[in-house]
């Protein structure tokens, strides 16, 4: 297994942590072989470009807090989240996962690594519904960034604190342009640690602007 690279360091992940995480690697590996749950051109990294790129997320917003992680599909970075609250013995992830096969899997992982999550087998918009109250949203290669503000705009008038945290490719400009023309928010870029030309997009102080 690779080593962490040294950006993540701080996190001081712990010898029982790094047994879950390695659970979730061969489960996901078995379970990737039957459902589509990731590019398949990515399974033979999946400890890079999978795990470490889930963890740098925690590594941004860390310590026990509520998690809503929007098409959590393969686990990234939803499970990963989970394990390393495991690991604090606080904090929870709601995976939303609209796929049946995806959410066996999802609750498969839970179950077998322990991690501090559950999943609601729903449409993302029936989610908010379901899940009351929110600290932090997740989402991965799931829609653009106009409609992720549009997802989770219900828990942001629920919780004017909450924090969004999106992993973007090298056209997230683009995505940024878009949503300025309907939303207010606070921005800031971290560059991926995994791809050069990627980010992950915290936002913040989210409102709608008036039309």
């Amino acid at each position: 297994m690779s080593s962490l690279p040294r950006e993540l360091s701080a996190l001081d992940v712990s010898r029982e942590t790094m047994g879950r995480l390695e659970t979730f690697i061969a489960l996901f590996q078995k379970w990737a072989k039957a459902i589509n749950l990731v590019a398949p051109s990515t399974l033979a990294e999946a400890w890079r470009r999978h795990v470490v790129d889930s963890m740098q997320i925690y590594a941004l917003h860390p310590g026990p807090r509520t998690w809503v992680d929007l098409g959590s599909g393969g686990g990234f970075p939803g499970i990963v989240t989970g394990i390393l609250l495991a690991g604090k013995g606080d904090g929870w992830v709601h995976l939303v996962e609209s796929s049946n096969k995806k959410a066996a899997f999802l609750r498969t992982a839970i179950l077998e690594t322990g991690a501090r999550a559950s999943v609601h087998a729903i449409r993302i918009e029936d989610a908010p519904a379901e899940i009351q109250r929110c600290d932090a949203i997740s989402a991965r290669a799931l829609a653009d960034l106009d409609l992720l503000m549009q997802f989770g705009m219900p828990w942001a008038e629920q919780n004017p604190s909450l924090r969004f945290f999106l992993h973007k490719g090298r056209d997230y400009q683009r995505e940024v342009d878009k949503a300025l023309g309907r939303w207010r928010f606070d921005l800031v870029k971290h560059a991926s640690i995994v791809e050069p030309d990627s980010v992950v997009l915290e936002l913040s102080n989210l409102s709608r602007k008036l039309q």
